[in-house]
């Protein structure tokens, strides 16, 4: 496996000092939202793809999952699960998401956070996921907003005082590879359309249970840029089922 951004010892001490890699989910702005989609985690065997610091492998447990596997291709993202996130019944694996071999109908529920927009087939991974899953096992996950990875940049457009204009949205119905800037680092990502995500989850058998465009709660509302956020829409979280 090639090294991955993550382990890259200047950026991941950026992305450690973000709020949520410091607190947690108490500190991600989708997580109000995100919680409501999951299902009734109890006695169900779990996998979080691209678990990054396993907040959600152990949450996912203490709302008494049978057993939780959570997978990212990281290491360094995963010896700070093993040090923020142990629990008994997780497990940290280090692997590519798009080219896990586990068995089929292992889980119950499968659940993944801002991780399907750096997968450039996203039709093959949600066939993969489609096995993974036992019969009306169930799929909770978030991504970029389409309207977020359009253009590529993902920056604002501002006036000469530095003043946010307005955020552009450019070549949304071409799909494909975007070139980001994140932490100062050149980012590879994959942008696909919003009917790209809900056709290929219907035309794989699953069911659409919820979706959601969060915005930031109250209680974050006074934070630096948070306001902003309600100016388009950075997120896309989906709760679906299969048929």
């Amino acid at each position: 496996m090639a090294l991955n951004l993550y382990d890259k010892e200047e950026f991941f001490q950026k992305y450690a000092q973000m709020p949520r890699s410091q607190k947690g989910l108490a500190a991600a702005g989708e997580w109000h939202e995100l919680k409501k989609l999951f299902p009734d985690f109890r006695e169900k065997a779990v996998l979080d793809l691209g678990c990054g610091y396993g907040w959600h492998c152990r949450y996912a447990a203490e709302q008494g999952a049978l057993r939780v596997l959570g997978v990212d291709c990281s290491q360094k993202m995963l010896d700070q699960a093993a040090a923020k996130n142990s629990h008994p019944k997780v497990q940290y694996q280090l692997g590519d998401i798009t080219q896990l071999e586990l068995p089929a109908g292992a889980f119950q529920v499968i659940i993944s956070s801002l991780a399907f927009h750096y997968v450039e087939d996203f039709s093959r991974l949600v066939e993969n996921m489609k096995r993974w899953l036992s019969p009306r096992g169930e799929l909770v996950f978030s991504v970029e907003h389409p309207i977020f990875t359009a253009q590529g940049p993902q920056d604002w457009h501002y006036g000469p005082q530095g003043e946010i204009l307005h955020f552009p949205v450019d070549n949304y119905s071409m799909e494909g590879e975007r070139k980001a800037v994140f932490l100062g680092e050149s980012v590879k990502k994959f942008h696909r359309t919003l009917a790209s995500y809900l056709n290929t989850m219907l035309d794989n058998g699953f069911t659409i249970k919820r979706v959601i465009e969060p915005t930031p709660p109250e209680d974050m509302m006074e934070l630096p840029g948070m306001r902003d956020e309600l100016r388009r829409p950075m997120m896309l979280l989906m709760a679906c089922k299969l048929r």
